[in-house]
């Protein structure tokens, strides 16, 4: 159920739980945008990974089985 961009390609069950503790949401969430090459997406979840963003993820977890991506860029 999960894609391989989520999370380093973890499984879903491991993502969902890596999606619902805040600090690895953010900490996870920059790395893999880092290693995808998105930069600014990594910067807009440096600085707002923590509050809105890590809700975000865990809404789209529960619901569409992948973490939430604010730029397609």
């Amino acid at each position: 159920m999960s894609t391989k961009n989520d999370y380093f390609g973890l499984g879903y069950l491991v993502s969902l739980i890596l999606a619902i503790i805040p600090i690895t949401c953010w900490v996870c969430g920059v790395i893999t945008r880092f290693n995808e090459g998105k930069i600014v997406s990594a910067l807009v979840r440096l600085f707002f990974g923590f509050n809105i963003i890590w809700l975000l993820d865990t809404i789209y977890m529960v619901s569409n089985g992948s973490i939430f991506r604010v730029l397609e860029v």
